[in-house]
C-alpha cells in the first residue's frame, strides 16, 4: 500500500480504481478519514432511535444481496450501546430472506433516512439471530431478534433525497401487547391451505377469505 492509497478498511482495489479514474482518491480518503468510525456517536444514536423505518441489505449464502424496506414505531432499531444494535424480525410472507441471510453470511447494511429534513445515515454490522427473552420483550410481537455489531458508520449527503411529508403510521405495526391486524394478503382465498397454524382462524375474524381479485383492490385503495 503506498502513501497514495494509504490502508483502508472501506476501500478494496475496485473503489480505488474508479477514485482513480475520476480523480478522487484524496476525496476518498479524506472522507473516510473525516466521517468513517467504528462506533456510534451520540447524536448517531439519537437519529437511529427517532426512525420508526430503516433499509436492510443481507447477501445469502452464494452472494446475492436483498433489500428490505423494515418499519416498526418510533425506535424500531435499538441502540444497546455504542457498538451494538438490534431490531425484530416481525411476521412476514413467510420467506425469511433477511434472517435468513444473516444465519447465512452475517453481514448487513443498515440505511437510516430522514425524509422530511433530508438526513441519512449508513452502518455496517456483523448480525446474529438471537432469541434472547430480554432481547425479544424488547420488541412486541417479535418473531426473533437481529442483534448486530458495528463494522462502521458514516453519514452520507442528503442531496439526492427526494423530500417527502409524513401522513401516517402504518395500521400494522405491533402494538404495546404485540397485536397487529390480519394482512389483507393472508386472507386470499388461495393462500388459506398454506397459512402457519398461528394464523388459524384469523381469516375468518378479519371478516372471512377474500379474492385475488378483491386483494388488488384493497391495493389500489391503499389498505392493504
Amino acid at each position: 500500500m503506498t502513501d497514495e492509497h494509504p490502508a483502508s478498511k472501506l476501500y478494496d482495489d475496485s473503489h480505488r480504481a474508479l477514485q482513480a479514474e475520476f480523480d478522487t482518491v484524496r476525496l476518498a480518503d479524506v472522507m473516510e478519514a473525516g466521517i468513517v468510525t467504528s462506533v456510534l456517536g451520540v447524536e448517531q444514536q439519537d437519529f437511529i432511535g427517532s426512525r420508526d423505518f430503516f433499509f436492510l441489505s443481507t447477501l445469502d449464502a452464494s452472494g446475492w444481496p436483498t433489500v428490505s424496506y423494515k418499519g416498526g414505531p418510533t425506535g424500531v432499531v435499538q441502540v444497546i450501546d455504542e457498538s451494538t444494535l438490534a431490531f425484530p424480525i416481525y411476521d412476514g410472507n413467510g420467506m425469511f430472506l433477511s434472517a435468513g441471510n444473516v444465519e447465512a453470511q452475517a453481514k448487513i447494511g443498515l440505511l437510516f433516512i430522514d425524509l422530511e429534513t433530508p438526513h441519512r445515515l449508513r452502518v455496517h454490522a456483523t448480525a446474529s439471530l438471537v432469541r434472547d427473552e430480554e432481547l425479544m420483550d424488547r420488541f412486541p410481537s417479535a418473531l426473533l431478534v437481529v442483534k448486530a455489531t458495528v463494522e462502521n458508520v458514516f453519514v452520507n449527503c442528503a442531496r439526492y433525497i427526494h423530500k417527502h411529508e409524513r401522513v401516517a403510521d402504518s395500521p400494522y405495526i405491533p402494538d404495546e401487547a404485540g397485536a397487529q391486524p390480519h394482512p389483507s394478503w393472508k386472507r386470499i382465498d388461495l393462500m388459506q391451505p398454506f397459512l402457519p397454524e398461528s394464523d388459524a382462524g384469523r381469516t375468518s375474524d378479519a371478516g372471512g377469505p377474500i379474492t385475488a381479485v378483491e386483494y388488488h383492490q384493497h391495493l389500489d385503495e391503499g389498505t392493504s
